[in-house]
């Protein structure tokens, strides 16, 4: 399946939002070639755990928050794959939009879920993958003002296939030269469902940044620096399907104060109020929506929410992102929403935020260790 940018019909997931009128799924998202389906063994690499983390790295050389010039460093990038239990799946809770069981079908011992279409997804195939995609540039230093990326991915997606080699999420991370690190989940294996898991749980989001914050620091080299993770601020990106647990982490998540920065990409399929909501509550965060004809009522809905709620809104994209920045950016018809992660606004969107960030005046005094505080 190619890479799904079709949100779960709202009626399932999202009682706040309302269906779009646009082209079918086969239309939107042309069949992969079986080349583009299945990685090869070359594209492929080892699972990561705690207990075969590598020695401590040598230390960067470049580790300011604002970009850099290019430099000779001393260690590589690092881009792993970490199991983590408090990652989206598995998850045997229920869904908040029913109150009743996620897993709601079985057959024998296996269990699974129907979604709103009536399709089956089964648990030991899309919903058992506990592992994240983690990123970390080789000129990160943990001891410097830093940022932590968490990218949920849209539909039918894979982490090597999709969020590592076609949409080159660590790529454009590293590429921004900001002293960032990257955390990517994954969600629903490969299929057409923006289910949340663990993330729909109150607190869920504060797990899953807590356990982070030790594995990158094993990862990093310096065990000690997990009080740096655990306090360093966080951006996250939701891409397509990514509106629901990104969504659900800003509502219920435990830790919204420590959220900077939030950029949805095609993204607006619903939850307009947590949206909402949180960008008048942290006004020490900025907000980005970019979007095309497919979500285009839905960003028009929340632009208006927030002006009743006396919240000024842009369309300017090419300022700094500054404290408080709410930003809606209509892009061109031609651009796919297939390719949105790569070319939105302009090429790599996820890099040009995050100069974006960087290059904001006043700063974006981004400080590890220190959450809640205003960037004003």
């Amino acid at each position: 399946m190619a890479q799904c940018g079709q949100a779960p019909d709202p009626a399932a997931l999202a009682a706040n939002a309302t269906p779009t009128q646009e082209l079918t799924f086969d239309e939107r998202f042309p069949a992969a070639e079986f080349s583009d389906r299945f990685p090869s063994a070359r594209e492929s690499f080892e699972l990561r755990t705690p207990a075969n983390f590598a020695s401590k790295p040598p230390a960067s050389q470049v580790a300011a928050l604002e970009p850099q010039a290019p430099a000779r460093q001393q260690r590589e990038n690092l881009t792993t794959l970490v199991s983590m239990t408090s990652s989206a799946f598995p998850y045997f809770g229920n869904n908040p939009a029913s109150d009743a069981p996620f897993l709601n079908v079985s057959s024998g011992e296996r269990r699974g879920h129907r979604s709103f279409s009536g399709r089956v997804y089964w648990q030991d195939q899309t919903y058992n993958d506990s592992r994240v995609l983690v990123h970390v540039p080789e000129q990160f230093d943990a001891r410097k003002p830093g940022v932590i990326v968490v990218f949920f991915h849209g539909n039918g997606a894979t982490l090597e296939r999709d969020v590592r080699d076609r949409q080159l999420v660590p790529q454009q991370i590293t590429g921004s030269g900001v002293n960032a690190v990257l955390l990517a989940p994954q969600m629903a294996v490969d299929a057409a469902d923006s289910s949340a898991g663990k993330f729909w749980q109150p607190g869920g989001f504060k797990r899953f940044m807590d356990e982070a914050a030790v594995n990158l620091a094993h990862l990093t080299g310096d065990p000690a620096s997990a009080k740096a993770f655990a306090g360093m601020p966080i951006v996250i990106v939701g891409y397509s399907g990514g509106f629901l647990p990104t969504a659900w982490s800003l509502e219920v998540g435990g830790i919204s104060d420590r959220v900077r920065g939030v950029v949805l990409l095609d993204a607006v399929y619903g939850q307009l109020d947590k949206f909402a909501n949180w960008i008048e509550r942290n006004r020490s965060g900025f907000f980005v929506s970019s979007y095309t004809r497919y979500t285009a009522h839905h960003d028009q809905e929340l632009m208006a929410m927030l002006r009743s709620r006396g919240i000024e809104v842009s369309d300017d994209i090419q300022q700094p992102l500054r404290p408080g920045s709410v930003v809606f950016v209509a892009t061109e018809d031609g651009i796919s929403h297939r390719d949105y992660v790569t070319q939105a606004w302009t090429r790599h969107p996820i890099k040009d935020v995050l100069t974006k960030m960087a290059a904001a005046q006043p700063p974006v005094r981004i400080a590890a260790g220190v959450s809640g505080s205003s960037s004003r």
